[in-house]
């Protein structure tokens, strides 16, 4: 009898794992859909990001801005690009209009990242 215990009491912590496991599986997939929806939807919203700001003309004007995941990313892309051309670029933390991952304007700038 104690060896049916034992695996009943088995089977039923793996029921309560396996439940566990899909109940966190769900929340992050969910997550996930929601940005992947806000992108297809071209859902516009207001937020800081960082971006990759080109300059040409003098005094210098802004042409291009990109946006960037993070501040890393930014300056190695910032290094590159400065070594292909012959503008100025700044990598700039900016209070924006996004459509999914894509800067359409940008409101202010609130930081200059060096």
């Amino acid at each position: 009898m104690s060896k049916i215990k034992i695996v009943f009491y088995l089977i039923l912590i793996f029921v309560l794992y396996k439940g566990y496991d899909a109940f966190k599986n769900f929340e992050i997939g969910v997550g996930d859909r929601v940005a992947k929806i806000e992108e297809i939807s071209e859902f516009e919203k207001e937020g800081e990001v960082i971006g990759l700001m080109m300059y040409l003309g003098n005094p210098p004007e802004l042409k291009e801005h990109l946006f960037t995941p993070n501040r890393s990313k930014c300056l190695e892309m910032k290094q590159t690009a400065e070594k292909n051309s012959f503008a100025y670029y700044e990598c700039v933390k900016v209070n924006a209009v996004l459509k999914g991952s894509k800067i359409v304007s940008i409101i202010d700038e609130i930081e200059v990242i060096e």
